[in-house]
């Protein structure tokens, strides 16, 4: 047990009593904190600020107070109270009683695993930016290690918050983690509405690659696909090229395909957790309804947008039926739902995979680039890059702890071993 006294500091206080920082160290157990503020009970003293975290059983606990009266006393009573659970102690006397502020950004970082090397190469990158780093919690250790970062930058404007994420990302880049940057304080953790673009996104596959091998011509409609992901074709007249390659098919293989379709990993996870926190949850589509409405119905989404393919005679005629849902769409389709339930744009989140998700991405107030092409990553606020879907609940601040506690409650809880 060590006490500091600052120079020039008396041992008795003024008028306004002496500032006094208690640090606690030891092994977690309980009556720690309560003989602590027991002790402190007995002597005139005020408490101004306290914070306490515990690592794996191991306690840090941090309690500054202001005393009226004689604090070397103080600190013997401390000191004879810590002793007596068998935990360290420093005693800061004339401690700086600085305000508490509020961070600027949480800072995100996922990684199978997150080294050494890479949170150091993080760490050094936000001092360089003249960030510091207020908090770190952990907030995931499956499917991915996750660490919640809350960091104060004194640059405010958009070419810094630009200049911070572009630093941030080159460091995800090289060390092969993923990083995701917001703003902090209330904006946060005031998304209501979110939508999931589907295949590759929500689904594991493409719908219309799917269908077009039934017609033998897969491999010619997935190169299309890709084309157009990257933003090499123009996404409505991709759509009808590879449309067309499904002429003659019975209507009979949407049904089939509906019932092939695969979550992509979390999925089921991430929209229960989102229901329970009272999002409006929906998909936001350039594959077909008459294959996603029935997974939507199963999943209780609120907003299906997506186009209709045109059937006659119990045959698909290789068209589609109305308004094309293209780049443009997607975003007009996101902001027909925020404004149908009432919900302000910056309070809207959009995930999605391809270029024709890049302006949906760009009108929400948070966009997520999910394993994406490098035109979407490029304007995403952030990235993921493993292919589990509720590393989106990570950016959001959601901890792994509190989605397992309420699955254990509706009895839905497991862990699926990883490969």
């Amino acid at each position: 047990m060590t006490t500091d006294i600052n120079p020039g500091r008396a041992d008795t206080a003024g008028p306004e009593g002496t500032s006094v920082l208690i640090t606690v160290t030891g092994h977690d157990k309980p009556g720690v904190t309560s003989v602590l503020f027991g002790a402190l009970s007995t002597r005139n003293v005020s408490i101004l600020d306290v914070e306490q975290v515990v690592i794996r059983g191991r306690l840090t606990l941090g309690v500054l107070v202001r005393c009226i009266g004689d604090s070397e006393e103080l600190q013997e009573v401390i000191e004879q109270a810590m002793d007596s659970v068998g935990v360290d102690v420093t005693v800061e006397v004339g401690a700086e009683n600085g305000d508490r502020r509020l961070s600027t950004h949480a800072v995100v970082v996922l990684g199978s695993p997150v080294s050494a090397k890479s949170f150091s190469a993080l760490a050094g990158e936000l001092a360089r930016q003249g960030g510091n780093i207020d908090s770190i919690r952990g907030i995931a250790d499956y499917p991915v290690t996750g660490l919640e970062l809350l960091i104060s930058v004194d640059r405010d404007s958009v070419a810094a918050d630009a200049a911070l994420r572009k630093g941030l990302a080159g460091v995800a880049s090289k060390y092969g983690i993923d990083v995701a940057v917001e703003r902090g304080g209330l904006a946060r953790r005031a998304k209501r509405l979110i939508v999931f673009d589907v295949d590759s996104t929500l689904i594991q596959g493409e719908v219309i690659e799917m269908l077009a091998a039934r017609a033998g011509r897969e491999a010619e409609v997935a190169a299309v696909t890709e084309a157009a992901m990257r933003g090499e074709l123009d996404f409505a007249q991709s759509l009808h090229e590879r449309v067309a390659a499904l002429a003659g098919l019975d209507v009979s293989v949407l049904d089939e395909v509906a019932n092939e379709l695969e979550l992509t990993p979390g999925a089921r996870t991430t929209i229960r957790t989102l229901h329970r926190m009272g999002y409006h949850c929906g998909v936001v589509s350039g594959g077909f309804r008459q294959v996603i409405e029935p997974l939507a119905h199963e999943l209780e989404l609120d907003f299906v947008k997506a186009n209709t393919l045109e059937i006659a005679e119990g045959k698909l005629t290789g068209r589609v039926v109305g308004e094309v849902v293209d780049r443009a769409g997607k975003a007009k389709a996101l902001r027909a739902f925020a404004d149908s339930v009432g919900v302000p744009m910056e309070q809207t989140i959009a995930v999605g995979d391809g270029a024709n998700d890049i302006d949906m991405l760009t009108v929400a107030g948070l966009g997520i680039a999910f394993n994406a092409k490098p035109a979407l990553q490029e304007v995403a606020d952030a990235a993921l890059s493993h292919p589990f879907l509720d590393a989106v609940l990570f950016i959001l601040g959601v901890t792994r702890d509190e989605i397992e506690a309420a699955d254990a409650i509706d009895g839905v809880m497991r862990r699926v071993p990883l490969n």
